[in-house]
Formats: C-alpha cells, sequence, structure tokens
C-alpha cells in the first residue's frame, strides 16, 4: 500500500488496575490531539477546576483533520440564516441517509445533525474560531450550501486554532509524542491509561506511564495506515496511496474492542478521487463539481464522478495503474485561485498542465487525441442539452471550453469510518447495548455516519462526526465526574 507516512501500529494493552501503580493523575484523559480530541479537550476544560490532559503520538496535532478542508456541514446555523439560507436539520439528515443507503444508525445521524448547530456556534461564539459559510459550490449530494469551513478552506487552520486556544487553558495539560498504548480497568470500568514516549528517532520507548483518569476519552483515528486491518476489512483499497495521518494505525480501536466494546461499519472509508499522482497533492474535488471530467488512459470517462470523491475513488483506483486524468478549463481553474490553500499548493507543486486545444492536453498527457476530443465534445453537447450525460451525470457540470487545464491523478484512501459504537455521549457500548463505564471514542475510533463501504461518504461526515462526538464526549465526561 502506498504511504503518505503511515506507521507501525502500537502494540496496544488492557491491564488490570491491580496490575498498576500509578505515577499521574487527571480527572480526563483525552488520547489523541486530531479534531474529535482537540474539541473535546476544549468541551472538558470548560470547568476551571477539572484537569485535563491531553496526549497526541505525533510531533504536533492536526491527525486527519490537518489534511481535510477542515470543513463541518451543520444546517440551521446563524451563518446560514445571516446569508438568506433556511433549512433545518432534517434536510441534512435526508442526504446523509439517501448517501449512505439508509445503513447508518438513523438516530445517531439525527442526534449529530441537530447539536452541529451548537457545535458551530460553541466554536465561533464560545472558542472564537474563525468559520464562515461556503456559499459559493455544493460538494455532491449536498442539496444546500451549509458547509462552515475555516480560513483557506484548510484543515491546517481549522487545527491552529484549537491548538492555540487548548495552550491558553490552564487546565489542560498536551503533550506531543505521547502515545496512549493501554487502558487500565477494574471491573471492567477504565479507572487510567498507560502513556509511552516517542523517541527522537521515532521508536517507542516501552516504559509506559500509568496515569490514572475518571474518564478517558479515545480520539486516536481509524486505521487506514495500518496495512493488516485495511487488507482485512477495507480489500479494494489495500493498493491504493495512503493519504493520511501516520497516526492512523487502529490503537483506540483496538483498546476498546479488547475491553468488550462492539464494532459496526468496519468496511467504511473515505476515499479521494483526485489526489495528483506525481506530487501526491490534493486536487481539490471543486475542480469536478465545477464542471470538470476524469477519463482514463483510453481517454474515456469511466463512471459518474458526482457520485462523490469518496465512492469515484474507487473507481479511479480500478483503473490501469490506479491513474486517470482530470480534465476542465482556464475559466474553472481561474474560480477556484485563492478559494483552497490546497489546490494552490498543487498549483505550485506543478500539478496541472495547461493547453490552448484539447489536443495539446492530450499529447501532454500521452493520451489518444481523438478520443479524448470526442469525449469531452459528447459531454459538452449533453450539457448544452441539459440533458444526462453518458454517464448518467447531471449535477455540477458546465460546457467546457479552451483554453483547458488537466492533471495525472490517482485514488486515494483518506480515513475510515468503521470503528466502535458508542451512545448519543459517545460513550462505547458493548454488544449487549451496555456502556464500558467512564470510557467514550469519537472519530476514526467510533463508528462514523456513512454506513457501509465508501460510497456511503457525504462530504464533510468525517468533521461532522468527529467534532460533534468530540465535544459532547467532553460535555458528558466533565459532567458525570
Amino acid at each position: 500500500m502506498g504511504t503518505q507516512g503511515s506507521s507501525t501500529p502500537l502494540e496496544t494493552r488492557v491491564q488490570s488496575a491491580t496490575d498498576v501503580s500509578f505515577d499521574e493523575q487527571a480527572d480526563i484523559v483525552v488520547a489523541g490531539a486530531g479534531g474529535t480530541g482537540l474539541v473535546a479537550a476544549l468541551a472538558a476544560c470548560e470547568d476551571p477546576d477539572i484537569s485535563v490532559h491531553l496526549y497526541e503520538k505525533a510531533d504536533k496535532a492536526g491527525g486527519n483533520a490537518a489534511l481535510s478542508t477542515g470543513m463541518i456541514p451543520a444546517a440551521g446555523t446563524r451563518l446560514q440564516q445571516d446569508a438568506g439560507i433556511e433549512e433545518t436539520p432534517a434536510d441534512f439528515v435526508a442526504d446523509v441517509m439517501a448517501k449512505n443507503g439508509g445503513n447508518a444508525d438513523r438516530a445517531m445521524v439525527e442526534h449529530l445533525c441537530q447539536t452541529n448547530i451548537d457545535l458551530i456556534h460553541w466554536m465561533v461564539d464560545e472558542w472564537d474560531i474563525t468559520l464562515h459559510l461556503v456559499a459559493d459550490f455544493k460538494y455532491p449530494k449536498h442539496s444546500e450550501y451549509r458547509m462552515h469551513a475555516p480560513d483557506g478552506r484548510n484543515g491546517e487552520n481549522l487545527v491552529a486554532e484549537f491548538v492555540e486556544r487548548i495552550r491558553e487553558q490552564p487546565n489542560i495539560a498536551f503533550h506531543t509524542q505521547r502515545p496512549v498504548t493501554g487502558l487500565v480497568a477494574e471491573d471492567g470500568a477504565v479507572c487510567g491509561v498507560l502513556v509511552d514516549s516517542i523517541t527522537e528517532d521515532g521508536e517507542l520507548e516501552n516504559d509506559p506511564t500509568a496515569v490514572a483518569a475518571e474518564k478517558v476519552i479515545l480520539a486516536t483515528d481509524g486505521f487506514a495506515g495500518n496495512t493488516e486491518m485495511v487488507t482485512e476489512y477495507c480489500d479494494e483499497m489495500v493498493d491504493a496511496l495512503y493519504y493520511g495521518s501516520p497516526g492512523n494505525t487502529g490503537d483506540g480501536i483496538r483498546l476498546g474492542k479488547e475491553l468488550g466494546g462492539t464494532l459496526a461499519c468496519m468496511d467504511a472509508y473515505q476515499g479521494h478521487a483526485t489526489v495528483a499522482a506525481d506530487t501526491e497533492t490534493l486536487s481539490t474535488y471543486a475542480v469536478i463539481m465545477n464542471g470538470g471530467i476524469m477519463v482514463n488512459s483510453d481517454g474515456e470517462r469511466f463512471g459518474n464522478e458526482s457520485a462523490g470523491y469518496s465512492k469515484f475513488a474507487v473507481s479511479v483506483v480500478q483503473q490501469p495503474g490506479n491513474i486517470a486524468y482530470e480534465i476542465f478549463d482556464k475559466s474553472i481553474f481561474d474560480s477556484l485561485r485563492g478559494e483552497f490553500e490546497d489546490f494552490e499548493k498543487a498549483i505550485e507543486l506543478g500539478s496541472y498542465i495547461h493547453g490552448e486545444t484539447l489536443s495539446e492536453i492530450a499529447e501532454k498527457l500521452d493520451l489518444p487525441v481523438e478520443q479524448v476530443n470526442e469525449t469531452v465534445a459528447t459531454y459538452n453537447d449533453a450539457v448544452a442539452a441539459g440533458e444526462p450525460d453518458d454517464t448518467g451525470r447531471v449535477d455540477g457540470r458546465s460546457v467546457l471550453s479552451a483554453p483547458f487545464v488537466a492533471a495525472k491523478v490517482t485514488g486515494a484512501l483518506f480515513h475510515t469510518q468503521g470503528g466502535l459504537v458508542v451512545d448519543k455521549n459517545g460513550r462505547v457500548l458493548r454488544e449487549d447495548g451496555s456502556a464500558i463505564e467512564n470510557l467514550y471514542a469519537g472519530g476514526g475510533v467510533a463508528v462514523g455516519i456513512s454506513g457501509n463501504g465508501a460510497g456511503g461518504y457525504l462530504s464533510g461526515n468525517g468533521l461532522t462526526a468527529a467534532c460533534g462526538l468530540g465535544r459532547l464526549a467532553g460535555i458528558d465526561a466533565r459532567k458525570t465526574l
């Protein structure tokens, strides 16, 4: 499997409290400083008398949230209303459930779609997090403008603001290169964690510190960087480029399972259909949803691109050499300048080629000239006629005209969407529906709202569940101490 810096899965274990002598103590421990962990820590620290320890395996915070656009969808927010958009959480629920074919837990979808209104307002009003409503394009299958984005539409900027706020809180102790490698339990209830250290050489010290905790929130993300687990659960993507955080090795999932947590939707994941093949940078899917198309090495389209960047990633992976080509025009290119920092980075690294004609583009990409011209002409005719094209696509189309732009892309695996089953406060559940006392999970550790496979992923599902459950878990952990 290709990597964007995957790492060796940690050896994790659950240890009995009778075998542990605690070295440190905290009220709440948060394992992992991605979107879930950062939000959970902020929500937990709002009582100044509570001590929160936040541990991150990597040398900096962020995880997959930093690699994303940082956009959080929510329906019914003040930001929408200020833009003249009136919709309800039920509209958002309908889109999520339609995309996953009804295979996700509807009650959880409804809960997150409702509470994410409060999440957005809480982030903006209570923590001064910069978010603005994206009202110039819609990702596939979103029926309304509901993406709330950080500056630059870049997750690194969102993470940076979270970290800045966390550093300002006197009751949060934030540690990097300190992975949680174990849970400590007594009579089935969690009462602490084992925390190890990463050396300057990137090796585990194997000398864990035992930290007593009243509550533990697992936020170590999913397993997309664990080849063994990907092979077991998502084998169709095992040969795809891995474009996720190196910390996604399934640590929290394995810990929760060992303690009796039940798993669901382990075959669910988010893929990326448009990672620039030569530079391994993300080419925003706004290129496609503003009218671009994808062709294979024969110059032919191979599916309906508006199915979404996750589902369409599978189609790209199935092409020879896991290679496809984006074709769009300069008007689309120009419209996206300055909107996405990822797009600017891809431009800077030389991911795009330009040509006055399609023939020039085809020649530069070593594609069959006649077929590329015919493919684009057929697409343009359907758009001009207002009819579905040969793939059935009707969304996000525009007539492509000279001059043209193109990129050689590959399909990639970003993050997984299956994991531990949790309740509406993020508490980890056993198979019989009972909660494991004092243990919470969110983000990639917990089952998401995308159902099964890649096709159920609606843009923003990841951060909807990650930040949403992070806040809910942090609140519940704080209030139930």
